[in-house]
């Protein structure tokens, strides 16, 4: 099909019999079949006409193919011609335009030398005028015309660079250079008489010889001006060595203070007398002052050094400060253009932060310490722009602030001493219902105390002696956790020392435990939040240790083992909180254990000691909830963990209830319900705020409490049949333990032979455990044969007749 039809005969899957049977459906339309014969041969003609047509055409195609071929070839026969006629005409035209343009391009050849060589020519005049006129002028020392024309010479020798072969220009470069080896003697030489010694000065004449000479040294050899600038401030420091040698009692670092005024007098001076003598772009008045620090630094250390012991901190850190006043105050003055790379600069000055590692802290203390910390941001904004002469001098100090750490280290031990003595003297804080527990007002104060240490160390240095502050930080951190926390913790009757699972689990017999007063729980609360938010600061701190120090030393400064520390104490408080509520329920438990359960006729209201178990907890958890309103999610941990140790224990309880009775296994279970609606409310009770429990805390409770309620209704299923009774165990508790079914069997009150044969029957009917999975006191049973399975149904049989 080439072409898209509609006639039923160029379908593809055409078919005659239908075909006909469509032309005629009935047997009367077989009337006019005739006519329906005549159209079919009249379109098998037009058919045959139709191909006929396209055969004689595709042969007449052929023939005109061809004859196009041959025409084309003819024609670029043609084309090629014409283009060999072309090309030869443009041969000729180029060879008729060179004969014409040959004189002309000689013409131009003979133009360019011949300004060149003018050129070259004035250049040679200018070079030999100008050398003799610089060494006329340097025997006169006219050095203002000298200036000019030195850097004119110099610039028209460069266009002779590639004609030193020629030995008359070879000869006039060498005079040159002579003239500059002249000139630059010459003006040493002039230097060296006209500031010969300290005091002798030259006015008039020398001092605008001496300027033109300056212009003179820019042009010459760099060395020239260098050793102009070395000699200078040699000279005009020289003063300054003779007042301040290490035996005078001035170079002490009390009288540094004179140090400076010296200089700024000095540079006042020289502004006066020499200012213009020096060009503006040699900035000897910073060169000068530069090399004052450079001198006074190792001054500086070499005294310190010989009298070392004599530096106290108060003394050292007014030296420093003076100092750091100091080089402030060149940094106004001076851009620090002539800084070499081994002055010691300070290329990385930490950001402006708007965040201090004290200020994102929540709780009560934060408001107290707002004043104190914007108070203490203060002095760091000097620091933000970058100051080039930062530790010029001041380094020299760096290698005795173990003085001043030293010091850190006393006062911030006198401190930790004084909020021992001052917790002892006032107590812990006073119960706040209201409020929430209260942190330690001695833990602000600890933290603004760093934060002012940190901040003055980090203005000293931020090497190595940052490194040694960060050591004594740590070591306070964990004396505080230690003696200010830790130490104050309410003691526990249990036991002496620390807070351990048999200790919480044993059980007070026959005595009622002592519980927390109301002012310990409150303790205890406020310890917890108070190492709660040293953990945040601790790590605050860190953070902002790290922006100050060098970034080759940030790797040593790690404060993770104080932050486990603060982890630990907030840890045991919340041990505490859960051992005293755990300890005041035992009686309760212990009581029901005791109960005769197989006496009991009746199901009634819930037992005296679910009463005294909620009495305990809603006495408890109040308080320490309202204390801990503001570190929720530690609220949240204490209530996990009570969970996780009163449900156990209140299992294990109900194992020693036996045995039990019909009755009074439903009273349990009632008991059981209560308890476990209380412990779901646990988070929210007495709340005026109803909030829901969290999901992982309502998960503990459901779990535990329900398999509680699950052991009770298999202690209420009848145990005969056994087998239905070992199934409905396996069903409803899941657990393949024989020591869980054997304190059922107790519970259940069954003798011991009964017992024997019901123990025998839950091995046989332990399902096989999944893969990889392991149960405790089970057997590891593959899935028996139907004929090991028999086998076992007869030994049972046989078992049970001996024992009946």
């Amino acid at each position: 099909q080439v072409f898209p039809s509609q006639d039923p005969l160029d379908r593809a899957d055409f078919n005659a019999v239908e075909y006909i049977n469509a032309l005629f459906p009935t047997e009367q339309s077989l009337a006019n079949i005739d006519e329906v014969v005549n159209k079919i041969r009249l379109k098998i003609r037009r058919l045959d006409d139709n191909i006929r047509t396209v055969v004689r055409g595709q042969t007449n195609v052929g023939q005109d193919g061809r004859q196009a071929l041959e025409e084309a070839q003819k024609a670029i026969q043609q084309l090629f011609g014409k283009i060999k006629d072309i090309k030869d005409k443009a041969e000729k035209s180029e060879q008729m335009v060179k004969e014409i343009t040959r004189d002309i391009k000689q013409l131009d050849h003979a133009k360019r030398h011949l300004t060149t060589s003018i050129t070259t020519l004035n250049h040679l005049h200018m070079l030999a005028g100008g050398v003799d006129s610089l060494e006329a002028m340097t025997r006169r020392r006219q050095y203002g015309e000298v200036a000019n024309l030195l850097q004119g010479v110099v610039n028209v020798l460069e266009h002779f660079n590639k004609y030193m072969g020629i030995p008359q220009i070879r000869q006039l470069s060498e005079r040159v250079k002579a003239a500059q080896n002249e000139l630059g003697q010459q003006i040493l030489a002039d230097f060296e008489e006209a500031f010969p010694s300290q005091g002798t000065k030259r006015t008039g004449g020398p001092s605008n010889v001496l300027r033109d000479a300056c212009l003179v040294a820019n042009v010459l050899d760099p060395r020239i001006k260098q050793e102009i600038i070395k000699k200078f401030i040699k000279q005009h420091l020289s003063e300054y060595l003779v007042l301040f040698q290490e035996n005078q009692d001035v170079a002490w670092l009390d009288k540094i203070d004179r140090r400076y005024a010296w200089i700024k007098r000095q540079l006042v001076d020289y502004e006066e007398k020499y200012g213009r003598m020096f060009p503006a772009e040699w900035c000897m008045t910073e060169r000068i002052a530069v090399e004052f620090c450079h001198v006074t630094r190792a001054e500086l250390s070499k005294i310190m050094r010989t009298r070392a012991k004599e530096i106290e901190v108060k003394l050292l850190l007014f030296a420093i400060q003076r100092t750091t006043n100091f080089e402030g105050l060149l940094a106004k003055r001076f851009s620090g253009c002539t800084l070499t790379d081994g002055t010691v600069k300070k290329p990385e000055v930490p950001p402006p932060s708007t965040n201090p590692f004290l200020e994102d802290e929540t709780g009560a203390e934060a408001d107290e310490i707002v004043m104190e910390k914007s108070d203490m941001d203060k002095p760091k904004k000097p620091k933000v722009p970058d100051n080039p002469f930062h530790g010029i001098v001041s380094k020299c100090f760096e290698p005795h602030l173990y003085v001043y750490i030293e010091s850190q280290d006393k006062n911030l031990g006198e401190l930790i001493d004084r909020f021992v003595a001052d917790f002892k003297a006032q107590g812990p804080p006073k119960p706040n219902v209201d409020e929430g527990g209260a942190v330690l007002p001695s833990c602000a104060d600890l933290f603004v105390y760093y934060k002012k240490c940190m901040v003055q160390c980090s203005q000293l240095s931020t090497g190595e002696p940052m490194i040694a502050l960060t050591t004594i930080f740590q070591k306070y951190l964990r004396e505080y956790a230690w003696k200010i926390l830790s130490g104050n913790l309410p003691k526990t009757t249990s036991s002496s020392g620390g807070l351990t699972i048999t200790s919480l689990l044993k059980e007070k017999e026959g005595s009622e435990v002592a519980k927390f007063t109301l002012e310990e729980l409150c303790l205890i609360c406020s310890i917890l939040s108070t190492a709660e938010y040293c953990l945040a600061t601790t790590q605050q701190l860190e953070e902002k240790l790290k922006e100050k120090v060098d970034a080759s030393l940030m790797e040593r400064i790690n404060l993770t083992g104080e932050m486990d520390t603060f982890s630990v104490v907030i840890s045991n408080s919340i041990q505490l909180l859960v051992q005293d509520l755990d300890a005041a329920c035992d009686p309760a438990l212990t009581a029901m254990s005791k109960m005769q359960w197989q006496n009991v006729e009746h199901v009634g209201d819930q037992s005296p000691y679910v009463t005294s178990v909620i009495l305990h907890i809603k006495q408890n958890v109040p308080i320490i909830r309202d204390n801990l309103a503001s570190t929720r999610k530690y609220f949240t941990q204490f209530c996990i963990k009570f969970a996780n140790s009163f449900i156990p224990k209140f299992i294990n309880h109900l194992f020693k209830c036996k045995p039990i009775s019909m009755v009074g296994a439903e009273q349990l279970l009632l008991d059981t319900h209560s308890l476990k609606m209380v412990l779901l409310d646990l988070p929210s009770i007495g709340s005026q705020v109803v909030r829901k429990a969290p999901a992982s805390y309502t998960k503990i409770v459901v779990k535990g409490m329900t398999r509680a309620e699950m052991i009770l209704k298999v202690v209420m299923a009848p145990h005969e049949p056994p087998v239905v009774f070992v199934d409905n165990y396996i069903k409803l508790l899941a657990d393949c333990s024989t020591d869980t079914f054997q304190k059922i069997l107790d519970m259940k009150g069954l003798k011991r032979s009964e017992q024997s044969s019901m123990l025998d029957l839950f091995r046989l009917r332990l399902p096989a455990p999944p893969p990889g999975g392991d149960s405790a006191g089970s057997l590891s049973l593959s899935a028996p044969t139907p004929e090991q399975e028999s086998s076992r149904i007869r030994k049972l049989e046989k078992l049970i007749k001996k024992r009946l």
